[in-house]
């Protein structure tokens, strides 16, 4: 039996290892988009949402950068610490897996993401990466045209932060 190829989508509930995808499936932008958060003030994805674009478990991405220690500075990757956690949990129905997980997950600045690409070479990866790169820069472009949104975000970013 064979298992239907996911789309990707906001709905992040299938597991990657259960249902991978294919290297000849498109990681469209949006998905990519709705994936990248403000923590700390810095636009990040989560260690889960990257192993779904990748295609890869979480565990395996996340040994990858264990293994790759000097390539990945505190400015490039972060753990989310309990609080942090929480809130998301809180305030964000696709973050309910974390609810009962004692593992904090990693945070990838748009660094790290692309620091990924030297440890990750599958085509799958490298496909994904491109496309995740094309959405930071599509976050920031859109940022920088409306500056006055700029300006209302930063203010709402330091309230919360």
């Amino acid at each position: 039996m064979t298992l239907p190829a996911p789309t990707i989508a906001p709905n992040w509930s299938q597991n990657a290892t259960t249902y991978p995808m294919t290297d000849a499936e498109i990681v469209p932008l949006e998905p990519i988009q709705s994936c990248i958060l403000v923590l700390r003030g810095v636009r990040v994805i989560l260690d889960a949402d990257l192993a779904r674009l990748y295609g890869v478990p979480t565990k395996r991405l996340n040994e990858q950068v264990k293994r790759n220690p000097k390539r990945f500075p505190q400015d490039f990757i972060f753990r989310l610490n309990e609080a942090e956690k929480r809130e998301l949990v809180a305030k964000c129905d696709r973050f309910s897996r974390l609810k009962h997980s004692s593992a904090m997950p990693y945070a990838f600045t748009e660094n790290g993401v692309a620091m990924l690409s030297s440890v990750l070479n599958s085509e799958r990866a490298i496909e994904a990466n491109v496309q995740i790169m094309r959405a930071f820069t599509k976050i920031r472009e859109f940022l920088l045209s409306h500056a006055d949104l700029q300006r209302r975000l930063s203010a709402m970013e330091r309230k919360y932060d």
